[in-house]
């Protein structure tokens, strides 16, 4: 008999609430601790949903995130400069478009990464204490994030593209280990660049970084992989 489950990507829409409060926060013109109590009702009501909908696994919308991979950069220094436009990806500055985004001026790793706190271990224990089924907490892949290192900019701290994303490796598999100590049991690695690499346009802007295509899809693989080792009492996602 095949079991089948069904479980959102990760991120839900932010309620009109939660980004007006981000907005006063922002401002000055609410507290840190009044925004902490809108932003624990938007995942309050983002777990009602997905458990009235019957889901068996739920998330806590990611409502706390900029971006879906954003708690990141939350929680790291060293990227140096970005704004929300960095959590795209590939060449996205495209002329005929209505919309241009063009790529944030600076954006690049500018010294050694840091943690200054887990990433997503408080994601995790609010959720955990909101239901009873499976809570699923989502992590960006390793290659992702080489939308931040730069040839320009992270000569200095990263020579290479591969020293910066080993270091991303041990910030994420650090991660992995202080989630599962807090009971985690299912993880989802967030990899939507691996389908953009068919587009010949962000194909190339990806190659331009030192990988040809064979080498993101092998060591990016790898690195996944060395993410996901030797926690056998995890499921392992992929958002592709």
């Amino acid at each position: 008999m095949t079991t089948v489950h069904t479980d959102v990507v990760g991120s839900l829409l932010r309620p009109p609430e939660l980004l007006d409060a981000q907005r006063q926060l922002a401002a000055g013109t609410i507290t840190a601790i009044e925004f902490r109590a809108i932003e624990d009702r938007a995942v309050d009501n983002a777990v009602a949903l997905q458990e009235s909908a019957g889901l068996e696994v739920v998330t806590d919308g990611e409502m706390r995130r900029q971006s879906f991979q954003s708690q990141m950069t939350a929680a790291v220094s060293g990227f140096g400069q970005f704004d929300l436009d960095a959590f795209l990806w590939g060449e996205w500055h495209d002329k005929s478009s209505v919309e241009k985004k063009p790529r944030p001026r600076r954006l690049g790793a500018v010294e050694k990464l840091q943690r200054r706190r887990f990433l997503s271990a408080h994601e995790l224990l609010y959720l955990k204490s909101k239901t009873k089924r499976i809570a699923k907490i989502t992590i960006p892949s390793p290659t992702l994030w080489a939308n931040f290192w730069s040839p320009k900019f992270s000569l200095a701290a990263y020579p290479t593209l591969d020293s910066f994303l080993a270091d991303i490796v041990v910030i994420l598999r650090q991660e992995v280990a202080e989630l599962v100590r807090l009971g985690a049991r299912y993880i989802q690695l967030d990899a939507p660049h691996y389908a953009l690499l068919l587009d010949p346009k962000t194909r190339g802007f990806y190659e331009r970084l030192g990988w040809k295509v064979d080498r993101w899809l092998t060591r990016g693989i790898e690195l996944d992989n060395a993410v996901m080792a030797g926690f056998p009492e995890v499921t392992f996602a992929f958002h592709i």
